[in-house]
């Protein structure tokens, strides 16, 4: 068994950062596509929210159904396939087309968007031993910053070197090679008790969210962050005027942001056991809201780069805690839901945060901008703190 587990924790680490590669291209290069097209913050802010916001209901049920089924590997197949055509689809529609139409087709590929991150972590407490559980989550967490490393990095060089239309078209490929990557995972078995009625499996997920203190903790921080990190989606771009650059150099920065998450992502991992995962959390995105102060002080594209990466150090211990803290607070039979719900929150927070970016920062600047998001951030571990003292409607898991 320990034999196994290695190449198929590879095989999954390979399905899981393909699909995510795509996704983390998708966001940032709508929001090109919009603005190059149409030159409108708003709707490549309702676009971007209408990719994500679709998460919110489905997350729950997609979830819910994760735990009862066999089929995984179809749902993670499926969720890519309509990804592709959907992007494919957009080169004819964005800037072609009655507004409407842009955000609609945003919506249709959104509405599985918690199968890329959730469907796939879910998998993890089934495929690794619990004493390597902890190993499996910083590999975990690369795999998301390799993909937030490579995403917008990618995406930033075909568009400034090809176009942005050359971007989608990778995304398109990506995602196929994703389906070619799920189709060696493994087939799970459906998660015991899993023959209880849908509407109250759907129910069960959300309760133990709620009524879990310190993976309410955890869930609250996260899914604020997520808020805050939607309106930096579309403040970054619109930024780079201020700095002399062209507004596809946002990309880099996110890649900056990634490296440095990544690294002590995998150098902390193995010591976060010491903490209960929820304060890891917490304290990391307070740290991660402080150091944005000093960006709006940038007086070039080069000292923004190295704030970045500075920046990301000090997020990187949030992710592997993240997921431990599903995977410690909720049992085996609730994996799926946790993680597809936990995943949809954080989406939908995105999705209104890029709505709200694009009609609030042509109002009030880049630089305003950046200090709103820093204190949204701090803002966010302060609530996380507060949920893990409100009263508790049940023990934790």
């Amino acid at each position: 068994m320990r034999y196994r587990e290695k190449p198929m924790l590879a095989r999954y680490l390979t399905a899981a950062t393909l699909a995510r590669v795509g996704d983390e291209m998708v966001a940032f290069t709508l929001v090109l596509l919009v603005l190059d097209r149409t030159d409108s913050a708003a709707l490549a802010g309702l676009t971007g929210a209408a990719y994500a916001l679709p998460a919110i209901v489905t997350g729950p049920l997609l979830g819910a159904w994760l735990d009862r089924t066999q089929y995984r590997r179809t749902a993670l197949a499926l969720n890519q396939a309509v990804l592709g055509a959907v992007m494919v689809a957009m080169l004819a529609v964005v800037g072609h087309s009655p507004h409407w139409v842009t955000p609609a087709l945003a919506a249709l590929a959104g509405t599985t968007l918690p199968l890329v991150s959730g469907g796939f972590t879910s998998m993890l407490p089934s495929l690794v031993p619990a004493e390597r559980l902890p190993r499996a989550n910083s590999l975990e967490a690369a795999s998301f910053g390799a993909a937030t490393i490579t995403g917008p990095a990618a995406a930033a060089t075909i568009a400034a070197a090809v176009s942005v239309e050359a971007a989608v078209v990778v995304i398109a490929m990506t995602a196929t090679l994703s389906i070619l990557a799920i189709g060696r995972l493994p087939a799970l078995p459906a998660a015991r008790g899993s023959q209880e009625p849908f509407l109250a499996s759907v129910i069960a997920g959300l309760t133990h969210l709620a009524r879990t203190p310190r993976l309410r903790a955890s869930t609250v921080t996260t899914t604020l962050l997520m808020g805050v990190i939607g309106m930096l989606l579309i403040t970054l771009p619109l930024h780079m005027a201020s700095l002399g650059m062209p507004r596809s150099t946002a990309g880099y920065l996110w890649t900056a942001l990634e490296l440095g998450s990544v690294t002590t992502a995998l150098l902390l991992g193995r010591f976060q056991t010491r903490w209960r995962p929820e304060h890891v959390v917490m304290l990391s995105v307070a740290a991660y809201g402080l150091a944005f102060t000093a960006w709006p002080l940038a007086s070039s594209f080069a000292v923004l780069v190295v704030l970045a990466a500075a920046t990301g150090l000090l997020e990187g211990p949030m992710l592997p805690a993240m997921f431990a803290a599903r995977q410690v607070y909720s049992p085996l039979a609730l994996q799926g839901r946790v993680s597809t719900t936990a995943a949809s929150l954080r989406v939908g927070a995105a999705a209104l945060g890029q709505a709200a970016a694009g009609l609030l920062v042509p109002a009030i600047g880049t630089h305003t901008a950046l200090l709103l998001i820093a204190a949204g951030l701090v803002a966010a571990s302060a609530l996380g703190y507060a949920s893990s003292h409100s009263r508790e409607v049940a023990h934790a898991g």
